[in-house]
């Protein structure tokens, strides 16, 4: 989730200086757990997004969290992925990035997540699960 912000200013990804910019706050991540980004011992320096960078770091944080049980998995940890379900659901959400990182025209798109290692996420998770490879 987003809280607004003030108009002026920069986006702390793209620099933009137009539109009302964002910041992340209370929220659910992927998984359904939620996280804090206004405590005062987490949330030091605030950034602040355009709308399309808060949009990117949304995914950028879904890619990260995804990235996280996974890898967890992967060591033979308890993971949230630990089940058909929970895979097929982060394997559709990479799949949706990787879509959307691909129309992307917004400078910000590179800056927070590089579509190569969202690619390769899923690849690895194609190759954990046996799934069948998926047109990019």
């Amino acid at each position: 989730m987003t809280e607004p912000g003030a108009s002026a200013g920069r986006c702390d990804a793209c620099g933009t200086d137009r539109g009302r910019l964002m910041k992340f706050s209370l929220g659910k991540d992927f998984f359904g757990r939620t996280y804090d980004r206004l405590s005062p011992s987490t949330d030091q320096s605030p950034k602040w997004y355009c709308e399309t960078c808060s949009m990117h770091k949304n995914l950028q944080r879904d890619f990260r969290d995804i990235r996280m049980e996974f890898d967890k998995l992967s060591a033979g940890q308890a993971s949230e992925l630990a089940g058909a379900e929970p895979l097929q659901r982060a394997h559709i959400r990479l799949r949706e990035i990787a879509t959307i990182l691909a129309g992307a025209g917004h400078a910000s798109a590179a800056l927070l997540l590089n579509p190569s290692d969202v690619n390769s996420l899923i690849g690895r998770l194609q190759t954990q699960t046996g799934s069948p490879p998926v047109a990019r």
